[in-house]
């Protein structure tokens, strides 16, 4: 599994994803709030990341009015540190400014540093903390923003 590609999610993909769903997150979506994002939710986008048939993580995103707001990213344990979870952040960028959206935002545990980082270097800058927003720990969000979709995806360009 050296290289993987980065496609829109099809209802085939909702097990795999799933699965690591579980694997990540201390308080999973259910299997059906997943298929019901997937297959009836006409503001959401959700892309996974895959290599040779195996799904390796996935990304979505809700489209509220004239923002972007990120919902989920994760990557299988087994698949990090190979910029898969980079790739699909960039996806929900791209596929938002292909829709008009300029803004994008999202919550991120105020431990997840790594994930911060990776926020910060496309752009994301904190604005807020959302006290005791998860529930498992009562651990408060940062909230994230970026305002400049199309600056953060030109930047990509000219590396």
């Amino acid at each position: 599994m050296s290289g993987y590609s980065i496609r829109p999610i099809t209802s085939a993909d909702i097990d795999a994803v799933w699965n690591i769903e579980k694997m990540y997150f201390t308080l999973p979506w259910s299997r059906l709030s997943l298929a019901l994002e997937v297959e009836r939710n006409k503001c959401a986008r959700y892309f996974v990341a895959e290599s040779e048939g195996t799904i390796l993580g996935y990304a979505g995103m809700w489209l509220v009015l004239d923002e972007a707001h990120i919902t989920n990213i994760a990557v299988h344990p087994l698949a990090r540190r190979r910029g898969i979870g980079e790739a699909l952040l960039r996806a929900l960028m791209a596929e938002a400014y292909r829709l008009g959206i300029e803004r994008i935002t999202l919550e991120v545990r105020d431990s997840n540093t790594a994930a911060q980082s990776l926020y910060e270097k496309l752009g994301f800058v904190r604005v807020g903390r959302r006290k005791g927003y998860y529930s498992d720990n009562n651990e408060d969000a940062i909230i994230m923003w970026n305002m400049n979709i199309s600056e953060a995806l030109k930047a990509k360009r000219e590396e």
